[in-house]
């Protein structure tokens, strides 16, 4: 199952504002809705740390709000 969407992912460009310049410089996104990300979340207990921090590291938005 293919949780992103490219249309979503677009749209989130533009209202976190990755433009050069921008405060969201760079960031990219999945097009993953928040809802989405919360259910996944629901279905992991725990994760270790180092692992948490692995992934906010990330240079995907949906991947840092997972953690």
């Amino acid at each position: 199952m293919e949780l992103g969407n490219s249309e979503t992912a677009e749209h989130s460009k533009r209202f976190f504002k990755t433009g050069k310049g921008e405060y969201g410089e760079g960031d990219k996104f999945l097009g993953i809705r928040v809802p989405v990300i919360r259910k996944q979340v629901k279905k992991i207990n725990k994760i270790p740390l180092g692992k948490t921090l692995v992934l906010l590291k990330s240079p995907f938005h949906e991947i840092r709000l997972f953690a």
